[in-house]
């Protein structure tokens, strides 16, 4: 980006809504709960500041300059501040069309045209493609390569950017969950409910434990699975980075996908899948094909912790005696409004305490990149959150998010802590197999 010319104003192609804007009060009460004004300390950098902007390119008064894309892209886009605030200001849909706006206008200089274009375009879209990438992953782990390129710190010969996605990597392993079962999995009878199941990228392909898990616990809990194999990405990056019709093409995909086959429930485990799944509806608003059906399938989009607690939980449960820390995942606190029904699985597990973790509900940095594309201020971020997490002496820490996981486990390595940081469900899993070795 260079900073001679300035960027134009908004276009009238999804401008950010005035209503939305003006709904803003200005009164201050998301200031506290604003990572990046908690962080930097600067108005600019908080919900009231960055939507001041918005209403100033807006109003003409101001054009997208590139200090106006840089205040746009620190957003963490956790949306906590829509939680604080008493006028309900829609702050995600600002932003994201905000950022919708700067990505049709913005002449970014070439490397980072073709970056967001390998990633965007030609790699999240296609699961085959992640696939590959996935087993070139997995040997470069059982080969061993992974060791050595740590022990000799070969890293540190290329761009920052490489060692820090490198460091994050979690343990991959032998098969993606789609290519190791069916795409039917009856459930446990009596069978209640059909659900398809949303299997994503990252979660499908590095953290299948969490999919296996969510399947055996749905399964006992007479949930018959149904996994669409045209399913891909839910679009949640291509949205916070301003990508918006691509969004658009992986939502329509989905939802093809998806309706292929009567279910009662869509069901995700990752908190950022299913904040952008449930936003299909208002994604696809103005398409007149797709508007109703994307409605639809909206509707039916539901989180594990939501499904699970519609009923009671099947037993038996086996004892799990480990003190663990909850914390709350951005997109399934703030955007989904989902608090209690976690917390409430976990307490149901014999001998598991749950214990308390101050601001459990402010993020933890990560928001999808901007752990890579803004790191050190993610980092600042973390840091006060593990000091959190440290004083609660947990053995254990569950959160229900993959991108909130491994940030969190960059954390436990940074504080020395030596403790695992899982999904609640393979805690619940881990449960009803303690009751399955006690009875054999």
């Amino acid at each position: 980006m260079t900073a001679s010319t300035p960027l134009p104003s908004f276009d009238q192609s999804e401008r950010p809504p005035r209503d939305k804007i003006t709904a803003c009060i200005h009164c201050g009460l998301c200031l506290d709960k604003c990572p990046t004004y908690r962080t930097l300390g600067t108005e600019m950098d908080s919900p009231r500041g960055r939507i001041y902007l918005i209403k100033a390119v807006d109003d003409g008064r101001l054009a997208m300059t590139p200090n106006f894309v840089e205040h746009m892209y620190l957003c963490l886009d956790c949306r906590a501040c829509e939680t604080a605030c008493p006028s309900h200001v829609q702050f995600g849909d600002l932003m994201e069309k905000a950022r919708g706006q700067i990505e049709r206008h913005l002449p970014r200089p070439w490397p980072e045209r073709l970056l967001r274009r390998l990633v965007f375009q030609e790699l999240f879209p296609h699961p085959r493609r992640l696939e590959f990438l996935w087993h070139v992953l997995h040997w470069y782990q059982r080969l061993g390569l992974q060791h050595l390129v740590r022990q000799l710190d070969i890293l540190e010969l290329f761009p920052s950017l490489l060692k820090r996605l490198e460091a994050t990597l979690p343990e991959v392993l032998p098969q993606p969950f789609t290519r190791s079962v069916p795409a039917i999995l009856p459930g446990k009878p009596p069978v209640t409910r059909q659900v398809g199941f949303f299997t994503g990228c990252v979660m499908n392909l590095l953290f299948t434990e969490v999919h296996h898990a969510s399947a055996r616990v749905l399964q006992t809990n007479g949930c018959t699975l149904w996994i669409p194999p045209q399913q891909a990405c839910c679009g949640a990056l291509h949205m916070h980075a301003g990508e918006r019709e691509q969004a658009r093409q992986l939502a329509r995909r989905n939802i093809v996908a998806f309706e292929q086959q009567p279910v009662d429930a869509i069901v995700n485990n990752a908190a950022g899948c299913g904040a952008q799944l449930k936003s299909y509806g208002e994604l696809l608003a103005e398409d007149p094909v797709f508007a109703e059906r994307a409605q639809r399938f909206s509707a039916k989009v539901q989180d594990i912790a939501e499904c699970l607690a519609q009923e009671p939980l099947r037993g038996p449960l086996g004892s799990v005696p480990q003190r663990v820390a909850y914390d709350d995942p951005c997109h399934l606190l703030h955007a989904q409004r989902i608090r209690q029904q976690p917390r409430e699985l976990l307490q149901r597990i014999p001998e598991l305490q749950l214990v308390p973790v101050t601001d459990a509900d402010f993020c933890c940095g990560a928001a999808g990149i901007y752990n890579i594309t803004h790191h050190e201020v993610s980092m600042q971020i973390l840091a006060r959150k593990m000091e959190h997490i440290v004083a609660a002496q947990p053995d254990v820490i569950a959160t229900g998010n993959p991108g909130c996981m491994l940030q969190l486990r960059t954390g436990v390595q940074q504080t020395h802590l030596h403790i695992p940081v899982v999904h609640p469900i393979e805690l619940l899993d881990a449960s009803y197999q303690a009751a399955a070795s006690d009875d054999t």
